[in-house]
């Protein structure tokens, strides 16, 4: 089975780089890309590139060229206080792009459109790993405080990110196999995000949460239904 993984922001690249030091990378039109032996599993680590834009092209890019038979996400995201733990592993099994602003028209029309539910029919009942299942909104930025009451009362959102959205519609375009899961590094509320103006404190949590994505990767792939 040919697996793909995209990993999408600058920091989270930089933590898998760190990780596996003997990676022989090459350029690709969107960052680098390399091989990686995982247990029994041969991987092709990509780095995306961080945004919608990105996030598209590098996964239709990877489509294209590698023809995966999964496609695999793992990074990071925020979460909204009350609502969600730090660490904790999303499962995500719908992405919805909020930050589309429709002025001629209904906006609900066009995220509706740009929203993508995942066929995770080959995932096992019993998931390998304790983990939070369901949706994740994504934007071209991070969670502004304003947005949280609406995002919550919406789309009943825990979680968000910048790239999942874009990344699973081109796969469900694709017809191709996704599997995304996310961690959250950090958490935010009306009154602000503990990292907003605290860059570091998502590096430090970064390294945390792609230590343990790449720990439970194994685990994940070998449970899945052929």
């Amino acid at each position: 089975m040919k697996i793909v993984v995209i990993i999408s922001a600058n920091a989270e690249w930089q933590v898998v780089k760190e990780m596996y030091s003997n990676l022989e990378t090459k350029p690709s039109p969107f960052g680098e890309y390399a091989n990686l032996k995982l247990s029994t599993f041969n991987l092709q680590l990509v780095h995306g590139g961080w945004g919608k834009i990105s996030a598209a092209a590098s996964a239709q890019y990877v489509i294209d060229h590698f023809k995966p038979d999964l496609l695999a996400n793992l990074g990071t995201c925020g979460g909204f206080v009350g609502r969600i733990e730090i660490g904790k592993i999303i499962l995500v099994e719908r992405t919805l792009v909020y930050d589309i602003l429709e002025q001629m028209g209904d906006s609900s029309e066009a995220i509706e459109h740009y929203a993508s539910s995942l066929d995770l029919s080959w995932l096992p009942l019993n998931l390998p790993s304790p983990i939070s299942r369901g949706l994740l909104v994504s934007a071209d930025r991070d969670i502004v405080a304003e947005d949280i009451p609406m995002l919550i009362e919406k789309y009943d959102a825990v979680a968000a990110d910048w790239e999942s959205g874009a990344i699973a519609w081109v796969a469900k375009k694709n017809n191709t196999r996704l599997l995304i899961l996310r961690g959250v590094t950090d958490l935010v509320c009306i009154d602000g995000g503990e990292a907003y103006g605290n860059l570091g404190l998502f590096h430090e949590r970064t390294k945390t949460v792609m230590r343990e994505l790449f720990r439970q990767l194994p685990d994940w792939l070998n449970s899945i239904k052929i």
